[in-house]
């Protein structure tokens, strides 16, 4: 078995918290926050896409069943706009979906 150098891989490898202060910024600042956002959105965009596939759903099916435009609904599954709270309990729910606030 290879034996590791831990003094090397202190050199090689960094916390994400050190990348993300270097490239985006420190915790708490608006390029962080904005960052973070961004991501939040891709990825609830992700949840009720693959779970609208699950069900052979189209996104035109899913808009007219919520009372939304398919192209509003490919925005949120490509994390492009900020979804309002109600927007998104009315498309999960109508994918089955429930979300417990907390």
């Amino acid at each position: 078995m290879m034996r590791v150098d831990p003094e090397k891989l202190n050199t090689k490898f960094h916390l994400a918290e050190e990348l993300m202060t270097e490239y985006i910024g420190p915790a708490g600042s608006p390029e962080r926050e904005e960052m973070e956002a961004k991501a939040k959105a891709w990825f609830y965009g992700e949840i009720l896409r693959e779970r609208r596939r699950e069900l052979k759903m189209s996104q035109a099916a899913l808009a007219e069943k919520v009372g939304a435009k398919q192209s509003y609904i490919a925005r949120i599954e490509k994390g492009e706009v900020d979804v309002q709270l109600s927007s998104l309990l009315r498309i999960a729910g109508a994918l089955g979906l429930n979300l417990q606030l907390q």
